[in-house]
């Protein structure tokens, strides 16, 4: 199996900055009272324990970045969802690393 790419909180914010969200989408794997405390903008929260049964409503077409409190979490989820045949990167460092702004959920 192929490696999982990282990209950096820096990357994100970048790509998050360019309005790139037609084709990149964030997807956050949290548990709810974590994204309760913040979530990146218009990034989408689906549970790691739900990745399972929601991956099926994600389009191939897009590049997906999954986010997690340090990065475990979504590298779990990024080896999931590239063995379905998903284009997807972890973000590397998680919430932790990340110095941009979020929004409460």
């Amino acid at each position: 199996m192929a490696e999982i790419k990282e990209i950096s909180p820096e990357e994100v914010e970048k790509i998050k900055n360019e309005n790139n969200e037609n084709n990149v989408v964030l997807v956050d794997v949290r548990e709810d009272d974590e994204v309760a405390q913040g979530i990146i903008e218009n990034a989408k929260h689906i549970k790691l324990g739900d990745i399972t049964q929601e991956y099926g409503n994600l389009s191939k077409d897009k590049e997906y970045i999954m986010i997690c409190r340090s990065g475990r979490r979504s590298y779990n989820a990024s080896e999931f969802l590239q063995e379905q045949g998903f284009n997807v990167k972890n973000m590397s460092g998680g919430m932790l690393e990340w110095k941009g702004e979020t929004i409460s959920k």
